[in-house]
């Protein structure tokens, strides 16, 4: 299939493998900011191809990982309603609350539905005026645009019935955030191809230059990540710190200015928190004022709730790059797929579940999978 099949070949990744081998002199510590990635580099075991002075670290590019507690507990007193119907994509119905998730809720007889687009929110609502529905719009730049344009849509439709509880973050104000900490490890990064395919990376370059930290936009095959590993040590070995696209059938540096022109018409820069970090200053979005009255949040009085987060877990420090998944010491015991503490152990882009399905059974360097 193309641009599947020639990115998992086996003999490209070596060779880029052999090259970065090759040209590292230095130990370098790297971030891939998308969950996406890091399943893809447990998965394919590339982590296990790499020099040993290169240490990969997992950002917080998650986007259920990162929803704060305080949201997630909105949601489920908000999903208790008699009168809701809230929809959620599928990743979001085990993350924990304080006390429960939304799958405790449904088994309990709240009306809990999981959709694949905020759009069938919209028509849930139409075909259900005597319920309330809510979608939990959550996520990076990459949801933003439907989620946005579900809201145009319920205005233009006249629904009275249709609500957002929105929980939308952005990757630049994090990328600052992480490399202005004094505990920053973080020397380069894989930007997500996903988000850069929206937003483009004009943002980019000014964080680079501020931070001497060159970044590579990525894609998520194997021969992607490696590509994008091998570009950052470059630069880092050459004493460059730019911005690079090596995910180019999909990026542009603009990015998708119509997707762009109704996230901006929809939403506005927030100060937001992120979950086992705390508030990054104008990182998230919200609705802004003309677009009140689908604001969830106001609709169920919701705003005052106080969350109570696991004492045990540590997937602030992961987020942030500072430990991995296998330091915390709930991890595998406490903490597990089935009984989480945290996000990052129940999602499927959460660094903690990557770690628990692929790291304890890696497959010998020369019997990676690659199809």
């Amino acid at each position: 299939m193309k641009f599947v099949d020639e990115y998992r070949d086996a003999a490209l990744v070596k060779k880029a493998a052999a090259e970065l081998h090759r040209i590292t002199t230095r130990p370098w510590v790297l971030m891939e900011i998308c969950g996406g990635q890091t399943h893809a580099i447990m998965h394919y075991g590339i982590d296990q191809l790499l020099p040993p002075e290169i240490e990969l670290v997992h950002g917080p590019g998650c986007p259920v990982c990162v929803t704060p507690l305080e949201q997630i507990d909105k949601a489920l007193e908000i999903a208790s309603r008699p009168d809701v119907i809230f929809t959620s994509y599928g990743d979001m119905l085990r993350v924990p609350g304080s006390s429960k998730d939304l799958l405790s809720i449904r088994a309990a007889g709240g009306d809990v539905r999981v959709v694949y687009s905020p759009l069938d929110a919209v028509k849930l609502a139409q075909a259900n005026p005597d319920k309330q529905v809510v979608f939990f719009a959550i996520g990076f730049e990459t949801t933003a645009p439907a989620n946005a344009m579900s809201v145009v849509q319920a205005r233009a439709l006249g629904l009275k019935n249709f609500s957002v509880l929105v929980s939308h973050v952005r990757v630049p104000p994090a990328m600052h955030a992480i490399l202005g900490s004094p505990r920053n490890r973080v020397q380069g990064f894989l930007a997500a191809g996903h988000v850069n395919a929206v937003m483009g990376y004009w943002e980019y370059p000014p964080i680079a230059a501020q931070y001497k930290t060159p970044m590579v936009i990525t894609g998520f095959e194997p021969l992607d990540i490696m590509q994008g590993i091998l570009q950052t040590v470059q630069q880092l070995e050459d004493g460059r710190f730019t911005v690079e696209n090596a995910y180019k059938r999909a990026v542009t540096f603009a990015g998708n200015k119509p997707a762009q022109a109704v996230v901006e018409q929809v939403f506005q820069a927030c100060d937001r928190k992120w979950r086992g970090i705390g508030t990054i200053p104008q990182s998230g979005w919200c609705l802004r004022p003309e677009f009140a009255d689908f604001n969830a949040e106001v609709r169920f009085d919701v705003a005052a709730i106080q969350p109570e987060e696991s004492p045990l877990c540590i997937s602030g420090l992961i987020l942030q790059g500072l430990k991995k998944p296998n330091q915390c010491p709930a991890f595998g015991k406490e903490c597990t797929p089935e009984h989480p503490l945290g996000a990052t152990m129940v999602s499927g882009e959460g660094a903690c579940a990557a770690y628990y399905r692929y790291k304890r059974d890696l497959v010998p360097e020369m019997e990676i999978e690659v199809n």
